[in-house]
């Protein structure tokens, strides 16, 4: 007889494993239904009653009077059929209808009937559809002459000011553009994305029918806030059309310029030409989407001479020279014991001048000599130009209220040290890469007193005022001051520059810059020179009392043909002084641009 296979042990281990599992369901089920039950009910609730987003009002964008409107969002609607509805000859006659009412050429009308003949249950036919065009649409809807078709409120933004050139809205690379999707692109569009949006509104769909979703405070939606910047349309209107005039007349790539309070960082007026009309963004997107880009805060180039005035900054502070130091401009300078040299524009010495007439006739030896000499040592003297660098915002970003700023490059000797040609080269603005808005931020602290400040465009959100920050104390006041003397010296001792550049009536300062481009495609890709091109630059400013400086203007001219070219001499139509010469005049003629901003001779204007 076989024995039994049972036994006590074995029957309460299977209880024990039995009843550990039924715990562990019990536990599972009270995590789920007790733990998450909020969870589980969302997730219901978003099967059964699916939610969607609605935007709310985007805000509007007005230049710094208030009054100007730079940008708004108007209502227009999309039109939207259900191809999968048509019977019998309801889609041929839709598509007839439709293509009387829209107005369509032949090919816009073969286009409408493909889609049509989809057979989706949606798809878009159209968008933008004006007022007049809608009401018009949903009347024949409503007679049944149009069978299938709806339509949809569609927000589009536009831009309402034409630009100083042909084909462009104003300040079109500043302010950027909205795309289709509600999102801001490029420029204060993009930057300022969240405040100009505002929060979308939450709907619930109950029964096919959106309410708002309760118990959720943010479901309501809020407008977005509108935007005043600190740009002044009839200024920015008079640069646009003075960079178109000396674009045709240089042959230029581009030309840029920015006017900015000094004092404040506020931006007055800042412009590209060529520039784009931002209400047909997709047109642009096809066909040349690099004009999107704004060359002010996001294209970098090699400045040139203007950098001598951070090698100035430099000496002053470390007491290499002062003004009225004699300095041997020897026309070449041999470096590198003997491997490397540079030499000045003209290739041609001035011999013994003062440290001042060699920074005003931008003698590129000069600037190198002094530069050598900032340390005891070529480590140490390369350490204290790239330091300056660095304080004057160099290879940083100045924070300016944009999207897209580029940082520039400027090489730290710590990492790799410095040969004497690169030191050389560095103070007269080759070997580095800056942008124009860089430019102005340092330039702005040698006028100012020494503070360097956040540039910024916006000057209000709302009810909010913005208001200016100090980013930090990078100079003396009695440098600055030097720097202001120094700025005057130039313009007023060459007498190039001192015919086209000063404006009677006003103080007048400023540096310029010529830099040959490096393009390193050329030459079988090992790079090369480009002939005949290069880039143009002037920072300046102009002032109602002698220095007290009142703007600070930035120009660069890309790839600007000359039509006189030989050895130290390379002039176009419009040379960049003479181009700041007439940005300055229109602002200074601005009226109520600086208006509650003075005081009397000798004080830095109220912030």
């Amino acid at each position: 007889m076989l024995g039994r296979t049972d036994s006590r042990p074995r029957l309460l281990f299977l209880l024990v494993v039995l009843a550990v599992a039924f715990l562990a369901l019990v536990a599972r089920l009270g995590y789920w239904q007790i733990g998450n039950r909020d969870m589980l009910l969302e997730r219901a609730a978003a099967q059964t009653n699916p939610t969607s987003l609605e935007a709310s009002h985007r805000g509007d964008i007005y230049d710094r009077s208030g009054t100007v409107l730079l940008a708004t969002t108007v209502d227009r609607s999309r039109l939207v059929a259900a191809t999968n509805q048509y019977v019998g000859n309801q889609r041929r006659q839709t598509g007839d209808e439709l293509i009387r009412i829209l107005k369509l050429d032949d090919a816009g009308a073969a286009a409408l009937r493909s889609k049509l003949s989809s057979g989706k249950a949606y798809i878009i036919l159209d968008r933008e559809i004006e007022p007049s065009v809608a009401d018009q649409i949903r009347a024949e809807v409503a007679d049944g002459q149009l069978v299938g078709i709806s339509l949809e409120p569609e927000p589009l933004r536009v831009y309402p000011q034409a630009g100083g050139g042909p084909d462009s809205s104003l300040a079109a690379q500043l302010l950027g553009f909205v795309n289709r999707d509600g999102q801001g692109q490029y420029g204060v569009e993009q930057a300022y994305q969240d405040s100009l949006a505002g929060t979308p509104r939450v709907a619930v769909q109950t029964q096919g029918q959106p309410i708002a979703q309760s118990g959720d405070a943010g479901s309501a939606g809020a407008p977005g806030q509108d935007l005043r910047l600190t740009i002044d349309a009839s200024l920015q209107l008079a640069v646009e059309q003075e960079l178109l005039a000396a674009w045709i007349a240089d042959r230029a790539a581009s030309i840029s310029a920015v006017v900015m309070d000094p004092y404040t960082g506020e931006i007055y007026a800042e412009a590209t030409y060529p520039s784009y009309d931002a209400n047909q963004y997709s047109t642009v997107a096809a066909t040349d989407p690099s004009r999107f880009i704004d060359p002010i805060v996001s294209n970098i180039y090699e400045p040139g001479s203007v950098f001598k005035m951070p090698t100035t900054v430099a000496a002053l502070e470390h007491g290499t020279v002062g003004f009225k130091t004699i300095v041997n401009d020897s026309g070449r300078l041999k470096l590198d014991h003997g491997t490397t040299q540079i030499h000045d524009a003209n290739r041609k010495a001035m011999g013994a001048i003062t440290f001042e007439d060699g920074i005003a006739f931008s003698r590129n030896v000069v600037a190198a000599k002094v530069a050598l000499k900032l340390g005891s040592t070529l480590r140490s003297s390369s350490a204290i130009l790239y330091d300056t660098w660095r304080t004057l915002g160099f290879g940083a970003a100045t924070g300016i209220d944009v999207a897209n700023e580029a940082i520039g490059q400027v090489h730290d000797p710590a990492l790799k040290p410095w040969a004497q040609i690169d030191l050389a080269n560095g103070s007269f603005g080759q070997g580095v890469s800056v942008t124009p808005i860089q430019l102005a931020v340092a330039f702005a602290a040698m006028m100012n007193g020494g503070e360097m400040l956040v540039p910024h465009v916006v000057k209000a959100v709302g009810d909010r005022e913005i208001q200016p920050t100090v980013r930090a104390q990078v100079m003396s006041s009695t440098i600055s001051a030097k720097m202001i003397d120094l700025m005057h010296h130039v313009v007023s001792t060459v007498p190039t520059y001192k015919s086209r550049t000063l404006v009677p009536g006003y103080d007048v300062g400023g540096k310029t810059g010529t830099a040959q481009i490096w393009d390193p495609t050329m030459n079988g890709g090992k790079g090369d020179w480009k002939v005949n091109l290069f880039n143009y630059s002037f920072v300046g400013y102009i002032g109602r009392e002698r220095g007290i400086p009142d703007l600070d203007i930035a120009i660069r001219i890309e790839e600007g043909k000359p039509t006189i070219a030989r050895v130290g001499e390379i002039e176009m139509p419009v040379m960049s002084f003479e181009l700041f010469r007439r940005i300055a005049t229109d602002a200074m003629g601005t009226p109520d641009l600086l208006s509650g901003r003075r005081t009397t001779t000798g004080q830095s204007p109220d912030r």
